[in-house]
Protein backbone atom coordinates (compact mmCIF):
# COMPACT_ATOMS: atom_id res chain seq x y z
CA UNK A 1 0.00 0.00 0.00
CA UNK A 2 3.06 2.61 1.18
CA UNK A 3 4.59 1.84 -2.79
CA UNK A 4 0.66 2.71 -4.68
CA UNK A 5 0.71 5.54 -2.53
CA UNK A 6 4.04 6.46 -3.58
CA UNK A 7 3.42 6.17 -6.95
CA UNK A 8 0.17 8.35 -6.88
CA UNK A 9 1.47 10.78 -5.32
CA UNK A 10 4.01 10.68 -7.95
CA UNK A 11 1.21 10.75 -10.24
CA UNK A 12 -0.09 14.12 -8.81
CA UNK A 13 3.21 15.66 -9.37
CA UNK A 14 3.27 14.89 -13.17
CA UNK A 15 1.92 18.89 -13.44
CA UNK A 16 4.88 20.36 -11.28
CA UNK A 17 7.37 18.17 -13.69
CA UNK A 18 6.97 20.07 -16.61
CA UNK A 19 7.81 23.08 -14.88
CA UNK A 20 11.43 22.42 -13.93
CA UNK A 21 14.38 22.31 -16.21
CA UNK A 22 14.81 19.38 -18.71
CA UNK A 23 17.70 17.77 -17.05
CA UNK A 24 15.54 17.54 -13.32
CA UNK A 25 12.00 17.10 -15.94
CA UNK A 26 14.13 14.01 -17.06
CA UNK A 27 15.10 12.89 -13.96
CA UNK A 28 11.50 12.62 -12.20
CA UNK A 29 9.96 10.84 -14.88
CA UNK A 30 12.48 8.39 -15.00
CA UNK A 31 12.02 8.02 -11.33
CA UNK A 32 8.09 7.30 -11.70
CA UNK A 33 8.73 5.09 -14.57
CA UNK A 34 10.97 2.94 -12.50
CA UNK A 35 8.39 2.84 -9.46
CA UNK A 36 5.71 1.82 -12.04
CA UNK A 37 7.88 -0.81 -13.16
CA UNK A 38 8.14 -2.53 -10.05
CA UNK A 39 4.40 -2.06 -8.94
CA UNK A 40 3.73 -4.02 -12.49
CA UNK A 41 6.22 -6.45 -11.66
CA UNK A 42 4.54 -7.39 -8.53
CA UNK A 43 2.32 -10.07 -9.59
CA UNK A 44 5.38 -12.38 -10.99
CA UNK A 45 6.94 -11.73 -7.15
CA UNK A 46 4.01 -13.66 -5.24
CA UNK A 47 4.89 -16.54 -2.67
CA UNK A 48 5.01 -19.88 -3.75
CA UNK A 49 7.26 -21.73 -6.94
CA UNK A 50 4.05 -19.90 -9.23
CA UNK A 51 3.48 -16.33 -10.42
CA UNK A 52 -0.08 -14.93 -8.53
CA UNK A 53 -1.33 -14.48 -12.15
CA UNK A 54 -1.33 -18.51 -13.02
CA UNK A 55 -4.19 -18.56 -10.63
CA UNK A 56 -6.39 -16.49 -13.31
CA UNK A 57 -5.20 -18.94 -16.26
CA UNK A 58 -2.53 -18.75 -18.73
CA UNK A 59 -4.02 -16.62 -21.27
CA UNK A 60 -4.36 -14.23 -18.58
CA UNK A 61 -0.54 -14.25 -18.01
CA UNK A 62 0.42 -14.66 -21.89
CA UNK A 63 -1.56 -11.43 -22.08
CA UNK A 64 -1.03 -9.71 -18.82
CA UNK A 65 3.19 -10.10 -20.40
CA UNK A 66 2.60 -9.38 -23.85
CA UNK A 67 0.80 -5.58 -22.77
CA UNK A 68 3.19 -4.67 -19.89
CA UNK A 69 6.31 -5.72 -20.70
CA UNK A 70 7.48 -4.54 -23.99
CA UNK A 71 5.79 -1.20 -22.71
CA UNK A 72 7.98 -1.07 -19.34
CA UNK A 73 11.56 -2.16 -21.05
CA UNK A 74 10.83 0.62 -23.31
CA UNK A 75 9.83 2.77 -20.95
CA UNK A 76 13.02 2.53 -18.77
CA UNK A 77 15.14 2.30 -22.24
CA UNK A 78 13.82 6.06 -23.05
CA UNK A 79 14.78 7.36 -19.06
CA UNK A 80 17.10 5.34 -17.43
CA UNK A 81 17.46 6.48 -13.74
CA UNK A 82 20.59 8.47 -13.16
CA UNK A 83 22.37 5.37 -11.26
CA UNK A 84 21.56 2.83 -13.89
CA UNK A 85 23.06 5.29 -16.61
CA UNK A 86 26.34 5.27 -14.42
CA UNK A 87 25.88 1.68 -13.66
CA UNK A 88 25.51 0.79 -17.67
CA UNK A 89 28.54 3.52 -18.57
CA UNK A 90 30.85 1.86 -16.57
CA UNK A 91 30.39 -2.35 -17.58
CA UNK A 92 31.96 -1.59 -20.95
CA UNK A 93 35.39 -0.37 -19.06
CA UNK A 94 35.08 -3.27 -16.47
CA UNK A 95 34.52 -5.74 -19.12
CA UNK A 96 37.31 -4.63 -20.67
CA UNK A 97 39.60 -4.44 -17.78
CA UNK A 98 38.42 -7.97 -16.62
CA UNK A 99 38.04 -9.65 -19.73
CA UNK A 100 41.83 -10.42 -20.56
CA UNK A 101 42.65 -11.82 -16.72
CA UNK A 102 39.66 -13.74 -16.68
CA UNK A 103 39.61 -15.78 -20.06
CA UNK A 104 43.64 -16.05 -19.37
CA UNK A 105 42.27 -17.76 -15.77
CA UNK A 106 39.39 -19.80 -17.17
CA UNK A 107 42.04 -21.10 -19.86
CA UNK A 108 44.42 -22.08 -17.74
CA UNK A 109 41.80 -24.20 -15.63
CA UNK A 110 40.34 -25.83 -18.89
CA UNK A 111 43.32 -26.99 -20.01
CA UNK A 112 43.95 -30.15 -18.74
CA UNK A 113 40.03 -31.00 -19.49
CA UNK A 114 40.74 -30.01 -22.99
CA UNK A 115 43.74 -32.33 -23.24
CA UNK A 116 41.47 -34.79 -21.70
CA UNK A 117 38.87 -34.54 -24.00
CA UNK A 118 40.99 -34.47 -26.98
CA UNK A 119 42.48 -37.62 -26.12
CA UNK A 120 38.98 -39.20 -25.64
CA UNK A 121 37.99 -38.44 -28.65
CA UNK A 122 41.24 -39.99 -30.20
CA UNK A 123 39.95 -43.24 -28.95
CA UNK A 124 37.60 -43.52 -31.64
CA UNK A 125 36.44 -46.75 -30.76
CA UNK A 126 35.74 -45.78 -27.26
CA UNK A 127 34.25 -42.31 -27.89
CA UNK A 128 31.77 -44.03 -30.34
CA UNK A 129 30.73 -46.75 -27.98
CA UNK A 130 30.45 -44.41 -25.12
CA UNK A 131 28.45 -41.86 -27.22
CA UNK A 132 26.06 -44.83 -29.03
CA UNK A 133 25.14 -45.96 -25.17
CA UNK A 134 24.61 -42.79 -24.13
CA UNK A 135 21.91 -41.79 -27.08
CA UNK A 136 20.34 -45.15 -26.87
CA UNK A 137 19.31 -44.48 -23.13
CA UNK A 138 18.43 -40.78 -24.04
CA UNK A 139 16.33 -42.40 -26.95
CA UNK A 140 15.24 -45.26 -23.99
CA UNK A 141 13.94 -42.47 -21.85
CA UNK A 142 12.09 -39.82 -24.22
CA UNK A 143 10.72 -42.03 -27.68
CA UNK A 144 9.42 -45.26 -25.16
CA UNK A 145 9.12 -43.98 -21.98
CA UNK A 146 8.11 -40.31 -21.66
CA UNK A 147 6.67 -40.30 -25.29
CA UNK A 148 4.35 -42.97 -24.10
CA UNK A 149 2.74 -41.67 -21.63
CA UNK A 150 3.72 -44.09 -19.08
CA UNK A 151 6.89 -45.08 -16.58
CA UNK A 152 8.63 -48.35 -17.73
CA UNK A 153 11.83 -49.33 -15.95
CA UNK A 154 11.36 -52.39 -18.59
CA UNK A 155 11.39 -50.66 -21.74
CA UNK A 156 14.79 -49.50 -20.57
CA UNK A 157 16.66 -52.48 -22.29
CA UNK A 158 15.63 -51.79 -25.29
CA UNK A 159 18.80 -49.45 -25.97
CA UNK A 160 21.03 -52.35 -24.90
CA UNK A 161 19.46 -55.27 -27.29
CA UNK A 162 19.28 -52.70 -30.20
CA UNK A 163 22.68 -51.46 -30.21
CA UNK A 164 23.73 -55.26 -29.79
CA UNK A 165 21.73 -56.25 -33.05
CA UNK A 166 22.87 -52.97 -34.91
CA UNK A 167 26.78 -54.28 -33.98
CA UNK A 168 25.63 -57.59 -35.33
CA UNK A 169 24.65 -55.68 -38.96
CA UNK A 170 27.92 -54.05 -38.62
CA UNK A 171 29.93 -56.83 -38.51
CA UNK A 172 28.31 -58.63 -41.15
CA UNK A 173 28.18 -55.55 -43.38
CA UNK A 174 31.85 -55.16 -42.79
CA UNK A 175 32.69 -58.77 -43.61
CA UNK A 176 30.85 -58.81 -46.05
CA UNK A 177 32.85 -55.64 -47.51
CA UNK A 178 35.88 -57.31 -46.86
CA UNK A 179 34.60 -60.27 -49.09
CA UNK A 180 33.86 -57.65 -52.38
CA UNK A 181 37.22 -56.01 -51.90
CA UNK A 182 39.48 -58.99 -51.52
CA UNK A 183 41.67 -59.27 -54.16
CA UNK A 184 44.41 -61.88 -52.94
CA UNK A 185 42.50 -65.06 -52.48
CA UNK A 186 45.34 -67.70 -51.87
CA UNK A 187 45.07 -69.60 -48.63
CA UNK A 188 49.36 -69.32 -48.43
CA UNK A 189 51.82 -66.04 -47.59
CA UNK A 190 55.21 -65.89 -49.57
CA UNK A 191 58.40 -65.29 -47.66
CA UNK A 192 58.81 -61.93 -49.53
CA UNK A 193 57.31 -60.07 -51.99
CA UNK A 194 59.07 -61.40 -55.41
CA UNK A 195 59.00 -65.01 -54.22
CA UNK A 196 57.44 -68.09 -54.86
CA UNK A 197 58.45 -69.50 -50.98
CA UNK A 198 55.86 -70.39 -48.98
CA UNK A 199 55.67 -69.38 -45.55
CA UNK A 200 54.07 -72.04 -43.91
CA UNK A 201 53.32 -70.67 -39.92
CA UNK A 202 52.03 -67.95 -41.51
CA UNK A 203 50.14 -69.42 -43.70
CA UNK A 204 48.74 -71.79 -41.32
CA UNK A 205 47.78 -68.54 -39.25
CA UNK A 206 45.86 -66.58 -42.48
CA UNK A 207 43.94 -70.28 -43.16
CA UNK A 208 43.05 -70.04 -39.75
CA UNK A 209 42.02 -66.53 -39.04
CA UNK A 210 39.75 -66.82 -42.71
CA UNK A 211 37.92 -70.11 -41.46
CA UNK A 212 37.26 -68.36 -37.96
CA UNK A 213 36.36 -65.31 -39.61
CA UNK A 214 33.92 -67.15 -41.75
CA UNK A 215 32.16 -69.68 -38.93
CA UNK A 216 31.77 -66.57 -36.74
CA UNK A 217 29.67 -64.60 -39.85
CA UNK A 218 27.78 -67.94 -40.02
CA UNK A 219 26.84 -68.48 -36.42
CA UNK A 220 26.24 -64.82 -35.94
CA UNK A 221 24.17 -64.81 -39.02
CA UNK A 222 22.24 -67.70 -37.73
CA UNK A 223 21.51 -66.92 -34.26
CA UNK A 224 19.82 -63.72 -35.38
CA UNK A 225 17.47 -65.24 -37.25
CA UNK A 226 16.69 -67.82 -34.68
CA UNK A 227 16.18 -64.84 -32.56
CA UNK A 228 14.25 -62.99 -34.27
CA UNK A 229 12.00 -65.87 -35.97
CA UNK A 230 11.25 -67.76 -32.39
CA UNK A 231 11.18 -64.15 -30.51
CA UNK A 232 12.41 -65.77 -27.34
CA UNK A 233 13.67 -63.48 -25.32
CA UNK A 234 12.14 -60.46 -26.91
CA UNK A 235 9.61 -59.81 -24.30
CA UNK A 236 10.81 -56.20 -23.59
CA UNK A 237 12.01 -55.76 -27.19
CA UNK A 238 9.45 -54.06 -28.27
CA UNK A 239 11.00 -50.64 -30.03
CA UNK A 240 8.32 -48.00 -32.25
CA UNK A 241 8.89 -47.30 -35.77
CA UNK A 242 10.21 -43.73 -34.90
CA UNK A 243 13.04 -45.48 -32.28
CA UNK A 244 14.24 -47.72 -34.73
CA UNK A 245 14.72 -44.72 -37.09
CA UNK A 246 16.53 -42.67 -34.73
CA UNK A 247 18.95 -45.00 -33.45
CA UNK A 248 19.26 -46.60 -36.78
CA UNK A 249 20.26 -43.70 -38.37
CA UNK A 250 22.22 -42.20 -35.87
CA UNK A 251 24.14 -45.46 -35.44
CA UNK A 252 24.92 -45.49 -39.19
CA UNK A 253 26.00 -41.83 -38.72
CA UNK A 254 28.65 -42.89 -36.10
CA UNK A 255 29.84 -46.41 -37.10
CA UNK A 256 33.07 -46.78 -38.96
CA UNK A 257 31.74 -49.27 -41.19
CA UNK A 258 28.87 -47.03 -42.20
CA UNK A 259 30.23 -44.10 -42.49
CA UNK A 260 32.92 -45.09 -45.45
CA UNK A 261 30.32 -45.77 -46.96
CA UNK A 262 28.70 -42.31 -47.36
CA UNK A 263 31.21 -40.48 -49.31
CA UNK A 264 31.26 -42.65 -52.26
CA UNK A 265 27.08 -42.37 -51.96
CA UNK A 266 27.79 -38.49 -52.22
CA UNK A 267 30.04 -39.19 -55.24
CA UNK A 268 27.09 -41.31 -56.70
CA UNK A 269 24.27 -38.48 -56.10
CA UNK A 270 26.86 -36.34 -58.05
CA UNK A 271 25.83 -33.38 -56.67
CA UNK A 272 27.14 -30.15 -58.69
CA UNK A 273 27.11 -27.89 -55.59
CA UNK A 274 29.90 -30.29 -53.83
CA UNK A 275 32.59 -29.40 -56.22
CA UNK A 276 34.02 -32.64 -55.79
CA UNK A 277 34.53 -32.18 -51.66
CA UNK A 278 32.89 -35.20 -50.63
CA UNK A 279 35.53 -36.81 -48.78
CA UNK A 280 35.42 -33.52 -46.50
CA UNK A 281 31.62 -32.82 -46.70
CA UNK A 282 30.65 -36.06 -45.55
CA UNK A 283 31.77 -35.96 -42.51
CA UNK A 284 30.37 -32.85 -41.63
CA UNK A 285 26.74 -33.45 -43.08
CA UNK A 286 27.00 -36.78 -40.84
CA UNK A 287 28.16 -34.62 -37.25
CA UNK A 288 25.60 -32.28 -38.05
CA UNK A 289 23.00 -34.88 -38.32
CA UNK A 290 23.74 -36.70 -34.78
CA UNK A 291 24.65 -33.68 -33.05
CA UNK A 292 21.19 -31.95 -34.29
CA UNK A 293 19.58 -35.04 -32.95
CA UNK A 294 21.11 -35.08 -30.26
CA UNK A 295 20.03 -31.59 -29.16
CA UNK A 296 16.66 -32.51 -29.91
CA UNK A 297 16.77 -35.76 -27.33
CA UNK A 298 18.47 -33.23 -24.50
CA UNK A 299 15.63 -30.31 -24.69
CA UNK A 300 12.99 -33.25 -24.30
CA UNK A 301 15.12 -34.57 -21.48
CA UNK A 302 15.58 -31.00 -19.86
CA UNK A 303 11.39 -31.19 -19.24
CA UNK A 304 11.08 -34.16 -17.19
CA UNK A 305 13.40 -33.14 -14.51
CA UNK A 306 16.87 -35.83 -14.88
CA UNK A 307 19.19 -32.90 -15.03
CA UNK A 308 22.31 -35.55 -13.97
CA UNK A 309 21.74 -37.80 -16.96
CA UNK A 310 20.26 -34.72 -18.78
CA UNK A 311 24.31 -33.20 -18.27
CA UNK A 312 25.90 -36.03 -18.97
CA UNK A 313 24.38 -36.49 -22.10
CA UNK A 314 24.73 -33.17 -23.47
CA UNK A 315 28.38 -33.35 -22.72
CA UNK A 316 29.00 -36.82 -24.18
CA UNK A 317 26.66 -36.13 -27.26
CA UNK A 318 26.56 -32.82 -28.34
CA UNK A 319 29.16 -30.67 -26.17
CA UNK A 320 32.18 -32.97 -27.72
CA UNK A 321 31.10 -33.92 -31.18
CA UNK A 322 30.64 -30.36 -31.78
CA UNK A 323 33.83 -29.57 -30.43
CA UNK A 324 35.67 -32.60 -32.30
CA UNK A 325 33.75 -31.46 -35.63
CA UNK A 326 34.65 -28.05 -35.48
CA UNK A 327 38.81 -28.50 -34.74
CA UNK A 328 38.99 -31.04 -37.51
CA UNK A 329 36.32 -32.27 -40.13
CA UNK A 330 34.55 -28.93 -40.05
CA UNK A 331 38.29 -27.20 -40.34
CA UNK A 332 39.41 -29.07 -43.18
CA UNK A 333 36.27 -28.34 -44.97
CA UNK A 334 36.51 -24.16 -44.68
CA UNK A 335 40.20 -24.28 -45.62
CA UNK A 336 39.67 -26.20 -48.60
CA UNK A 337 36.47 -24.06 -49.25
CA UNK A 338 38.80 -20.93 -48.76
CA UNK A 339 41.28 -21.81 -50.95
CA UNK A 340 38.56 -22.78 -53.79
CA UNK A 341 36.79 -19.29 -52.86
CA UNK A 342 40.08 -17.49 -54.03
CA UNK A 343 39.14 -18.40 -58.27
CA UNK A 344 35.53 -17.47 -59.04
CA UNK A 345 32.44 -20.07 -61.13
CA UNK A 346 32.70 -19.73 -64.53
CA UNK A 347 29.33 -18.77 -66.22
CA UNK A 348 28.19 -20.72 -69.13
CA UNK A 349 29.52 -18.68 -72.29
CA UNK A 350 32.85 -18.60 -70.48
CA UNK A 351 32.32 -22.42 -70.34
CA UNK A 352 31.15 -22.57 -73.66
CA UNK A 353 34.24 -20.35 -75.14
CA UNK A 354 35.92 -23.10 -73.18
CA UNK A 355 34.63 -26.24 -75.79
CA UNK A 356 33.29 -27.41 -72.51
CA UNK A 357 37.08 -29.57 -71.73
CA UNK A 358 38.88 -29.23 -68.63
CA UNK A 359 42.59 -28.95 -69.66
CA UNK A 360 43.59 -31.22 -66.54
CA UNK A 361 41.02 -33.89 -67.05
CA UNK A 362 39.88 -33.45 -70.88
CA UNK A 363 36.19 -33.84 -69.53
CA UNK A 364 33.41 -32.00 -70.06
CA UNK A 365 32.53 -29.05 -67.76
CA UNK A 366 29.49 -28.24 -66.33
CA UNK A 367 30.64 -26.02 -63.53
CA UNK A 368 34.36 -24.66 -63.45
CA UNK A 369 36.50 -22.36 -61.91
CA UNK A 370 38.30 -19.37 -63.39
CA UNK A 371 42.08 -18.23 -62.69
CA UNK A 372 43.12 -14.67 -62.32
CA UNK A 373 45.00 -16.03 -65.87
CA UNK A 374 41.61 -16.39 -67.41
CA UNK A 375 41.60 -20.47 -67.73
CA UNK A 376 39.24 -22.62 -66.33
CA UNK A 377 39.17 -26.21 -64.56
CA UNK A 378 37.00 -28.49 -62.63
CA UNK A 379 37.06 -27.60 -58.94
CA UNK A 380 38.96 -31.06 -58.02
CA UNK A 381 41.16 -30.76 -60.84
CA UNK A 382 42.23 -27.36 -59.35
CA UNK A 383 42.98 -28.55 -55.93
CA UNK A 384 45.22 -31.33 -56.93
CA UNK A 385 47.12 -29.06 -59.32
CA UNK A 386 47.32 -26.57 -56.23
CA UNK A 387 48.25 -29.17 -54.02
CA UNK A 388 51.34 -29.49 -56.16
CA UNK A 389 52.10 -25.82 -57.35
CA UNK A 390 50.85 -22.33 -57.15
CA UNK A 391 50.99 -21.91 -60.74
CA UNK A 392 48.57 -22.15 -63.59
CA UNK A 393 48.82 -25.59 -64.90
CA UNK A 394 48.48 -23.99 -68.50
CA UNK A 395 50.48 -20.92 -68.68
CA UNK A 396 53.04 -21.66 -65.71
CA UNK A 397 52.02 -17.89 -64.42
CA UNK A 398 51.75 -17.71 -60.11
CA UNK A 399 48.41 -16.80 -59.49
CA UNK A 400 47.75 -13.36 -58.59
CA UNK A 401 44.89 -12.01 -56.85
CA UNK A 402 43.90 -8.02 -56.87
CA UNK A 403 41.49 -7.35 -54.23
Amino acid sequence: MGMITRVRGRLRSLHTIQKLDPEMRDEKIAETVCLLSVLFLLPYCSRGHSPLLVSLGGWCVATYSFLVLPVLISANYKYPVRWLRKLFAKIPALLKKWSGPVWSFICRVYSPLDKCEKMFMKMTNLSNLATQLVFFMMCDRVLLCSLGGTNCPQKKVTGLYSLMFYNVIAYCVSYIKELIEKEDWSVTVNMTQHSNIKHVAMSATKIVLEWTKAITFIITVTFMLLVFGLEQGLEHYQPTPLYTFVTWTYYMCTEKVFIELFPPFLVFMRLKQLEALEALYAPVILRYYTVSVATILVIFLCFYGQVRFTSIAFYLTVYLRLKDMVANCLKNLRNEQALLGQFRHATNEEIENCDDVCAVCLSLMERARVTPCHHLFHASCLRQCLSASQNCPMCKREYTFVH
